[in-house]
């Protein structure tokens, strides 16, 4: 089955304090390629995160997205950085005794100092945050999967439709290529019969000039070597593992087997013929190259 590369999808997990939700995003990618936006916090869980997609998806461009909620009181009610409060306490006493002013320090002063008054901070230690994660993560995947599965099947029914197409073109090249020899020899013989009569003709010489012709336009190997590929790269529509990489490789080896036919054509018609051919080869080159 063809996977393509483009896809989304979204998973969400919660607790009683908590909610986690996680995006997935992909497109395509040479190689893979994981970027990872979250809270500082989850840092700890990065290589698991990572580990997790990378064997589900081998290959796309994929950004990840972690937005994680808290709820409840607790969470997020403020307290006191005690050993920073004690620590500007005994600084404004000290101030007092030295310069003689009044001990009372009002509260206002004492709460105003920088960290004295926190806000709770969630910690990946003391929370099911690794377990919400990564069973918000696996929905997120499986999701962005169902899509690219989807988008897959109708990829490959589009290549499916233009390999028909290839292989009907490959058979009009296949039965012009003998006339090409056929018709130049007939030209030539019409050619050789305007000459005065006086002028000797070497029928061996002609016989040998049609043979160099016909080796020159001969193009039977490309057509052998163009329809195996053609077998190969449909082979490749049933294998479960990723094949983007060898069907862009196959359609690399078509794209050259049809040059070398274009090169050796001599013919206005089958020139037409392979022009046509590789238009169609790279409209499935594009598709291609979103295949995981």
């Amino acid at each position: 089955m063809l996977k393509s590369m483009t896809g989304y999808g979204k998973g969400e997990a919660q607790s009683e304090n908590l909610s986690v939700v996680v995006e997935a995003r992909s497109v395509n990618h040479r190689y893979s390629d994981i970027s990872i936006k979250a809270p500082r916090f989850l840092m700890s869980l990065e290589n698991d995160i990572r580990k997790k997609v990378s064997s589900e998806i081998n290959r796309g461009k994929i950004d990840l997205f972690f937005q994680i909620d808290q709820g409840g009181d607790a969470m997020n009610s403020p307290e006191i950085n005690q050993p920073v409060a004690d620590a500007y306490f005994k600084l404004f006493r000290e101030m007092s005794e030295q310069y003689g002013l009044s001990q009372d320090i009002p509260l206002d002063l004492l709460a105003n100092q920088k960290d004295v008054i926190a806000t709770k901070e969630l910690t990946v230690e003391d929370s099911d945050i690794p377990e919400l994660t990564m069973k918000a993560l696996s929905q997120a995947i499986d999701a962005l999967q169902s899509m690219r599965c989807t988008e897959g099947e109708s990829m490959l029914k589009d290549v499916e439709s233009r390999l028909r197409s290839l292989e009907e073109m490959l058979a009009d090249v296949s039965s012009r290529a003998p006339l090409v020899v056929q018709e130049w020899q007939g030209k030539l013989k019409e050619r050789l019969s305007k000459l005065p009569d006086d002028v000797a003709v070497d029928p061996q010489r002609i016989a040998q000039e049609i043979a160099i012709f016909a080796d020159r336009c001969d193009i039977c190997e490309e057509l052998t070597r163009f329809s195996s590929h053609l077998e190969q790269l449909e082979s490749l529509f049933a294998v479960t593992e990723p094949v983007g990489r060898k069907m862009d490789f196959i359609l690399q080896e078509l794209n050259r087997e049809a040059n070398t036919m274009g090169s050796k054509s001599n013919d206005a018609v089958l020139t037409q013929s392979v022009v046509a051919i590789k238009a169609e080869l790279e409209k499935i080159r594009e598709q291609i190259q979103n295949i995981e």
